[in-house]
């Protein structure tokens, strides 16, 4: 979240590395976000997300995206911009349902033994 906050600080960001679009760097930011929530939310262990927690991670993380997107309005030279936010969502969504994919896997894996553990 730091990083994320420093860069929407930045009055002129230059053009996302690799080649990626503005909107696919959102997404991939977000993913990322995503991601790091939903292992912090399962104890540190993707086999251990939930649907429940899941949903919770990308809950947070999209409303991170909204309030980054309300600082930016306070920052020169950047704007607030509602395409950003959908481009977030889409990250966020992208990995929340890969976590819980992965605790899906790691509960078949357990013989569907204790969902939460």
């Amino acid at each position: 979240m730091l990083l994320i906050f420093a860069l929407s600080s930045v009055p002129r960001l230059p053009a996302p590395p690799g080649g990626l679009s503005d909107k696919q760097a959102h997404a991939l930011a977000y993913a990322v976000l995503a991601l790091l929530l939903c292992r912090a939310l399962a104890g540190g262990s993707l086999w251990r997300v939930t649907a429940g927690r899941a949903a919770l991670a990308a809950t947070l993380a999209i409303a991170y995206g909204a309030t980054d997107e309300w600082h930016q309005s306070f920052v020169p030279g950047r704007e607030s911009d509602l395409a950003d936010l959908f481009a977030d969502a889409a990250g966020v969504g992208l990995a929340a349902a890969a976590c819980f994919a992965c605790g899906i896997i790691g509960r078949f894996r357990r013989g569907g033994r204790g969902a939460a553990r």
